[in-house]
């Protein structure tokens, strides 16, 4: 049996089970996909402690080595349920199996939004994706789309407009949400075009992607022609498994500052729970304030 499962692998729950490691605590971090979460999506990171820029690839390794240096044990499945004894312990159900724990620390992340117009899922993969680290090499010397206005669209089209032809950026609003810094240089790129006040209504084609038809600034409709799709709108959680054992607001974890939720033995960290501010600096701070009070709730039984 293990002391603290970490239920998810990104910064928060990495930093979760170092924190707890270097405690003496067993420690299990158990994750459905890629170990890193969303940072790993990130090809040049600017804004952490102690780099200067490196890639949310990197960084990610860099935190996996250090927790499985310390003796953590890992596992690569989906977590269904948790079930709450009567002694007090809990039992982590996944798809493969099941493990006993003192505490949990869900630190699940949150995953990609869907624009959840006609033609989107058929697309996804196909003409539609949501990583330009991951796909933009696809689309060299391409007729590219991005659709977002906020940091991590602006993000995606300025590394596109490295390598693609051109690339729209399609925004709903009149103006963009993201960091000026970015939106001028992103602006200042001579193959880059941003249509404001414009909004998704259908994407098209037959066996793959060739275009997207949106509401335009004047109210018409117009079909963009494209090679391929960036979908940039956010990111939604995914705690729809807990919901009968911490408080959900708008699909986020409510949970005190010293990460503790409405159950005993229960934490959270990261992106996953109702928060101002998502980065990765303040998910590395919600890992160790959530690894800090599941070692005190253990060691108060």
């Amino acid at each position: 049996m293990h002391d603290i499962i970490v239920v998810g692998g990104g910064p928060a729950g990495l930093t979760a089970a170092l924190y707890a490691l270097r405690a003496g605590k067993r420690v299990l971090v158990i994750e459905k996909n890629g170990f890193g979460g969303q940072m790993t999506f990130s090809p040049k990171i600017e804004n952490y402690p102690g780099y200067n820029s490196i890639s949310g690839s990197e960084l990610a390794d860099k935190m996996v080595d250090q927790v499985l240096e310390q003796g953590a044990d890992v596992a690569v499945e989906e977590v269904k349920y948790i079930n709450l004894n009567p002694i007090g312990t809990k039992t982590v159900i996944t798809d493969a199996t099941h493990y006993e724990c003192e505490a949990v620390i869900l630190a699940t992340g949150a995953k990609h939004r869907l624009l959840g117009v006609p033609g989107e899922t058929k697309f996804v993969g196909d003409g539609i994706s949501f990583c330009a680290v991951c796909d933009g090499a696809f689309y060299e010397g391409k007729n590219v789309i991005v659709v977002g206005g906020g940091n991590s669209a602006l993000q995606e089209a300025l590394l596109l407009a490295e390598t693609s032809k051109s690339v729209t950026v399609v925004q709903n609003l009149e103006t963009f949400t993201g960091e000026k810094r970015l939106a001028d240089l992103l602006t200042s790129k001579a193959n880059v075009t941003v249509r404001f006040g414009c909004t998704v209504k259908e994407f098209v084609g037959e066996d793959t992607l060739c275009g997207m038809v949106i509401n335009n600034e004047n109210g018409e409709e117009e079909t963009l022609i494209t090679d391929g799709v960036f979908v940039a709108i956010g990111l939604a959680p995914e705690n729809e498994a807990f919901s009968e054992i911490v408080t959900l607001d708008r699909g986020y974890i409510s949970a005190e500052n010293d990460m503790s939720t409405r159950t005993e033995g229960i934490f959270t960290a990261g992106d996953c729970r109702v928060k101002t501010v998502r980065q990765i600096a303040t998910a590395v701070s919600d890992g160790a304030v959530a690894a800090l009070s599941a070692c005190e709730y253990i060691d108060r039984k």
